[in-house]
């Protein structure tokens, strides 16, 4: 391979990227129109980045953009959630999240959200604090149980 043929180019995601995005998210074929309704529905608040290699989508990010209720002297109190990063097993190691991450950090400073969380896997912590994610000691989480 060329090291042309390793450029990696991040873009915002669209419609026409739904197929490459649920093929990143492991949609079968029988879930693809709900997927592709959702996607295309949640266009305002989830906005995806898709990066290529060569032409083809071989990773995707998503940017969750959420509103607080206003506050006194905020009335904008925007803020992002980073959801669904994926990149394919054998383009992994090679600066592609961190290029996403990049391009979802770049968007959220240009509509200048609050702050960017994220919920990481364990495996991912070290991945996102080299991003400038830190732990934080007023997020809390109380998850569902399978009983309620």
């Amino acid at each position: 391979m060329s090291g042309d043929d390793r450029a990696v180019t991040v873009r915002p995601g669209g419609p026409a990227d739904v197929a490459a995005l649920a093929g990143l998210r492991g949609i079968n074929p029988e879930q693809f129109p709900a997927y592709a309704d959702w996607v295309i529905a949640h266009t305002q608040t989830h906005l995806p980045f898709v990066a290529e290699v060569g032409g083809t989508v071989v990773g995707a990010a998503w940017l969750h953009v959420a509103e607080r209720v206003p506050g006194p002297g905020a009335p904008d109190r925007r803020y992002g959630d980073v959801q669904s990063v994926e990149v394919r097993e054998e383009h992994r190691n090679h600066g592609i999240g961190g290029a996403l991450i990049a391009a979802i950090l770049a968007e959220a400073d240009a509509r200048k959200l609050l702050h960017v969380t994220v919920h990481s896997s364990r495996r991912a912590v070290d991945f996102y604090q080299r991003a400038g994610f830190q732990h934080h000691r007023q997020l809390l989480l109380r998850e569902r149980s399978p009983d309620r």
